[in-house]
């Protein structure tokens, strides 16, 4: 586990593939029930996550992720709702965001008032299209986020169709050659939707077989990691 400390009372973790229960193609802390993973086994690695953050497992809430802008507020156990962003102010409900390359950000609400925060699953579709802005506005107030392992500028090459619009968007400085930097991207995107403080762990899921997922290293199957957050 990747443990991000924003100041408030919040335990927020990265997860790596490490400490699970799942075998082959998905070893060892796979995420994710959709994978074709044993179920049971999947369950088992929520718990240890969970127990990470000292959440309760059956009030873990998480969407049925599709590269969209959807940013819903947390309910106890919620699942299969699409989307792309949950948040919340109420204690102990934990959250959960998944990725194999995208990127997970979590977002903390920091300084006087309600303590809140958020996750998000964003994909270039997802950075594109708003869901950095989306999960910010959401959350509101002061805001700090962190950006955690995805895949990193030297390994993620892109089309035109993808390379043109990021380069429009973000700055001609978040190419290189056909590669993008999606991390950069993000980031900027985070400070443009008022974000006071970005933090990047730079952790490249593609190139740390060892630590990390990747869909575009191996394909399917493969397991998911991601960020799980939740208010003390």
């Amino acid at each position: 586990m990747i443990r991000w400390l924003p100041p408030g009372p919040y335990e927020v973790a990265f997860s790596t593939r490490a400490g699970g229960v799942s075998e082959g193609p998905y070893d060892s802390l796979n995420l994710g029930r959709r994978t074709g993973d044993d179920v049971e086994r999947v369950d088992e690695n929520r718990r240890r996550l969970c127990a990470e953050v000292g959440a309760t497992p059956d009030r873990l809430a998480l969407n049925r992720q599709i590269h969209s802008t959807l940013v819903h507020r947390a309910e106890p156990g919620a699942r299969g709702e699409p989307g792309d962003g949950l948040w919340t102010e109420e204690p102990d409900l934990p959250v959960l965001a998944m990725s194999a390359d995208c990127l997970p950000i979590a977002l903390a609400r920091v300084g006087k008032g309600l303590p809140g925060v958020a996750v998000l699953h964003a994909g270039w579709r997802g950075v594109l299209a708003g869901i950095v802005t989306a999960g910010v506005h959401a959350l509101g107030g002061r805001v700090h986020a962190a950006i955690g392992p995805a895949i990193g500028p030297c390994c993620y090459e892109v089309g035109s169709e993808v390379a043109e619009p990021f380069a429009t968007a973000f700055g001609p400085d978040v190419l290189h050659g056909r590669n993008l930097d999606l991390w950069t991207a993000a980031e900027r995107a985070l400070l443009a939707a008022g974000v006071e403080e970005v933090e990047r762990l730079n952790l490249c899921t593609s190139c740390t077989p060892e630590l990390f997922f990747s869909h575009r290293r191996t394909g399917k199957p493969r397991g998911v990691q991601g960020v799980i957050a939740r208010v003390a």
